[in-house]
């Protein structure tokens, strides 16, 4: 019994060994910087720092923008209510008269004429300025 018993340990010591030695390969085959899971976690680290980095630079040009935006859209309102106060002003002014029906001597519904301006490209493909 005593012998059957010290087989027994042996086989489980070496059993362990074995064990041991097999997770002591796969913990250095994992721990390489270069082929292994070290390698591929140092990459990704590099990747998470130069993303961080990127994304500060994009959040601090973006808040440029916005502030840019914001003054802008501030002056856009400003000129729209002098705009609206301008507009306000000319429905205070009388209406001028009109020149043509009281001197005529006519009855004053004469339509009124309007001047017509047409643009036409010149033949010149190249003008000179005079000086």
């Amino acid at each position: 019994m005593q012998l059957i018993a010290d087989i027994l340990l042996a086989s489980g010591a070496f059993g362990a060994a074995a064990y041991c030695y097999i997770l002591a390969r796969r913990l250095k085959k994992l721990q390489t910087l270069e082929t292994g899971m070290g390698g591929a976690i140092a990459v990704l680290s590099s990747q998470v720092d130069d993303m961080t980095r990127v994304l500060e630079k994009a959040r601090g040009a973006a808040d440029h923008q916005a502030k840019s935006l914001d003054t802008l859209t501030q002056r856009g309102e400003g000129v729209a209510a002098r705009l609206e106060l301008l507009l306000a002003s000319m429905h205070d002014l009388p209406d001028a008269p009109k020149s043509g029906s009281a001197t005529s001597g006519s009855s004053g519904h004469e339509p009124e004429k309007r001047l017509r301006f047409v643009r036409r490209k010149s033949s010149h493909d190249n003008l000179e300025a005079a000086e």
